[in-house]
């Protein structure tokens, strides 16, 4: 038993060397496929990038969705419809755009430029409604890896 035992500790098997490569050979792969394919999901999910511009908050302008829509204001937002323009705080502003779309019942909405860097984006579009078309203008920032709207406008006419 003891030449047996003796036998397996000589054999390459049993290498300490070998198996502390092997070891950071797998350490190596896995830590590769980490940075390449599993961080890059969890950083897309976490922020927006330049342009991105969440699809809840467009699908509540195209419908007219102030719930949705108001639960993306900043805490204080400039607020610009028509000529009237001011800074809000978030309830204010949400009853301003509910009777908004009250006047005005959104039909569509389709954005036509939008961009960015890092922690803020923007987007121009257009709106139709009952009332015409406006011209709608939206400023985004990230707070604490949340897109908060910080600037919204409906003008008169199309976005070009």
């Amino acid at each position: 038993m003891q030449t047996f035992l003796s036998r397996i500790k000589n054999t390459h098997y049993l290498n300490k060397s070998m198996i502390n490569t092997t070891l950071k050979i797998n350490s190596f792969i896995l830590a590769l496929t980490f940075l390449l394919f599993i961080y890059p999901m969890q950083v897309k999910s976490i922020g927006l990038g330049p342009g991105d511009i969440p699809q809840a908050l467009i699908d509540a302008l195209r419908t007219g969705n102030t719930t949705v829509l108001s639960g993306y204001f900043n805490t204080s937002i400039e607020l610009a419809i028509l000529d009237k323009e001011d800074i809000y705080s978030r309830q204010q502003a949400e009853l301003i755009v509910k009777d908004f779309f009250a006047k005005h019942v959104p039909s569509s909405f389709v954005i036509l430029h939008k961009g960015g860097k890092e922690g803020s984006q923007y987007a121009i579009g257009n709106l139709t409604t009952s009332a015409g078309n406006f011209r709608v203008t939206l400023l985004i920032k990230q707070k604490d890896n949340k897109p908060f709207i910080h600037q919204l406008r409906f003008e008169v006419g199309n976005a070009e």
